[in-house]
């Protein structure tokens, strides 16, 4: 049989391993719960980071609409203006073309050495041949300077809407 003195031994024994059972328990728990105050910590400052992430990316893209807005105006004003230019242009090509119709019609020789006339006649087809090559010059550089216009703009304004400002021509 089991002495009383044993089984107290066993009792001490069996309650200090239940105290040390508990105080492991305990630590594991308090160390459990550490870990769980670190990681809502840093689920909360990742979800911080990640909110503040969001609001500058929307505020960037906000800047860049705006810029990009800016652009479309600022090229939309270009473009105005250079019409109004190619106009003016128009109308100064137009203005010479009447001039250099006249000039080539006024080309004669009057009297009546056929020669003369005949020389006359030489002429006033040259003039009308030269006549007809300035207005297709006109023409055509017309053309040119106006598709030069819109190439110039539409660049300026690509490049003003990539880098999200606007450049002025110098």
């Amino acid at each position: 049989m089991i002495s009383a003195r044993t089984a107290g031994a066993a009792a001490t024994l069996l309650l200090v391993l239940a105290s040390y059972w508990g105080a492991y328990q305990h630590g594991r728990s308090i160390e459990r719960a550490d870990w769980e105050k670190a990681w809502a910590a840093r689920d909360a400052a990742d979800s911080a980071a990640r909110a503040q992430a969001e609001a500058d990316a929307r505020e960037e893209e906000q800047r860049r609409q705006a810029a990009q807005q800016e652009a479309r105006a600022h090229a939309q004003k270009e473009q105005s203006a250079a019409d109004i230019d190619a106009a003016g242009a128009g109308a100064a090509g137009q203005r010479l073309r009447n001039e250099a119709s006249k000039l080539a019609g006024s080309v004669g020789c009057p009297g009546t050495d056929p020669a003369a006339v005949a020389r006359g006649q030489a002429a006033t087809r040259a003039a009308m041949v030269l006549s007809d090559l300035l207005k297709r010059s006109v023409a055509t550089n017309t053309e040119l300077a106006a598709a030069y216009d819109r190439a110039r703009i539409a660049g300026l304004a690509c490049e003003a809407s990539y880098t999200g400002r606007i450049k002025l021509p110098r």
